[in-house]
């Protein structure tokens, strides 16, 4: 699993995506209220998806295997743990956003609230 920083999140899905010749993803983990109360826009490059961390395993084979993911969370410990379930499901191309939404809020987006 890779590990990006907030502030390098945007080139790893770039550069991830010209590599694969897919379409790349931001997966935010996070509970429907903590979305509410803060997220990150889509990118240039990338679209972002919500998909709590509990609907994961029943909602995985939405995502495509291919397709390079970034997960990211509140502080980055349930993105990682979704992050190393995807890989063990056989996606190839996932990185796990360190420091989650908090640390985009303070390294890279300072629009973002913080809770």
């Amino acid at each position: 699993m890779n590990i990006v920083h907030p502030a390098q999140t945007e080139q790893w899905l770039a550069d991830s995506a010209s590599e694969s010749g897919q379409p790349a993803l931001l997966l935010d983990v996070r509970e429907p209220w903590e979305v509410q109360t803060a997220s990150v826009k889509p990118g240039d490059g990338y679209t972002v998806v919500q998909m709590p961390m509990r609907s994961v395993p029943a909602r995985y084979l939405e995502l495509n295997k291919e397709q390079p993911i970034a997960c990211m969370c509140h502080h980055g410990a349930r993105s990682a743990q979704v992050a190393h379930f995807l890989m063990q499901q056989g996606f190839s191309r996932v990185a796990n956003v360190h420091g989650g939404i908090n640390a985009w809020s303070q390294e890279k987006d300072p629009s973002v609230p913080l809770y």
